[in-house]
């Protein structure tokens, strides 16, 4: 077997917060077209409504009447609710988190959840998914299980995670995300791109954790990387051969939790076409001799929890 089950008080704990974090994500939805505000202007007799908005900006939203005032009224009622229910269920994940850290509820890396977190506070998460080693954590939180390799040697459990210090990203072709280097530097300051990497595909931090981002190749036979926006020195993700599978893979979404106790969402791939993408990379021989041990063994491991219905799929 190649996966321990967690324990119950742990596995309640992974659920609870989930089900916290879920109802936060929601609140911060629904305070979004609230986060400005509404007054009255007046100027001279005239006096109309306005609606400040980010950036300092601010819209006109017509003279007083009957109308605007309902629309006032409901504008600042309908915040107060929202404003009150997001700081309730703030506190709810803070406390959440810290009893995660106390059961020992997730293992998934530090810097992945904050790199998660920057991804959606960004408002970039939906072109983004975790491909590679660390969709292993969506998938173990998702089964309630520590995934192992109880029944091979020892060495081989860390060949089953010798690629814990990169996470692998494959990106919205169609998608200018902006700096993305930028965006890692906001979690970590020491990221820096590969300079001797390839068109720049990936950058890596002072402590060696690299980030790798991926995109399918062009059906036109377009070789040349994606820039993700004209900053000079910005990351490119490059064209990842025979990656298509996974940009037309099903999404896995999951909460993921740290060995800290704080949550992000990952998405992810389904974990059957992980386990057939792992099945055919494993089977290449371009491929060195402890990459396809590698892949064949996370692909046994999903497959095994898919057997074992602990993790489903989405595919039919």
């Amino acid at each position: 077997m190649r996966f321990l089950p967690i324990s119950d008080n742990t596995a309640r704990q992974a659920i609870d917060s989930a089900n916290i974090w879920s109802e936060y994500l929601n609140a911060l939805d629904a305070a979004k077209p609230y986060s400005g505000g509404m007054y009255w202007k007046k100027e001279g007799a005239y006096e109309y409504l306005v609606k400040t908005l980010a950036g300092n900006k601010q819209q006109r939203l017509g003279a007083r009447s009957l109308e605007s005032e309902h629309i006032y009224a409901a504008f600042h009622a309908r915040k107060k609710t929202t404003t009150e229910r997001l700081s309730c269920l703030a506190a709810a994940l803070d406390e959440a988190q810290r009893l995660n850290k106390a059961v020992r509820a997730g293992r998934t890396p530090e810097i992945v959840v904050k790199l998660l977190n920057a991804l959606r506070e960004a408002g970039l998460e939906k072109h983004f998914r975790v491909v590679g080693t660390h969709a292993l954590y969506a998938y173990e939180c998702a089964a309630g299980v520590r995934i192992v390799a109880s029944t091979v040697a020892t060495q081989d459990v860390n060949l089953l995670w010798d690629a814990s210090r990169r996470v692998e990203f494959l990106v919205d072709p169609q998608r200018d995300a902006g700096s993305v280097l930028a965006l890692l530097q906001r979690v970590d300051p020491s990221f820096q791109r590969r300079d001797d990497e390839l068109n720049n595909k990936s950058a890596i931090n002072a402590k060696g954790f690299e980030v790798e981002f991926l995109r399918v190749e062009s059906e036109a036979g377009d070789t040349h990387p994606f820039q993700f926006s004209n900053t000079e020195g910005d990351l490119r993700h490059v064209q990842a051969r025979s990656e298509a599978v996974l940009a037309q893979s099903a999404l896995f979404s999951q909460p993921v939790i740290s060995a800290t106790g704080k949550m992000a969402t990952m998405r992810t791939i389904d974990p059957q076409t992980f386990v057939e993408f792992k099945r055919w990379t494993s089977g290449l021989e371009s491929r060195e001799v402890t990459q396809r041990r590698r892949d064949a063994l996370q692909a046994d491991a999903v497959q095994e929890l898919l057997v074992a219905k602990m993790l489903a799929s989405n595919i039919s």
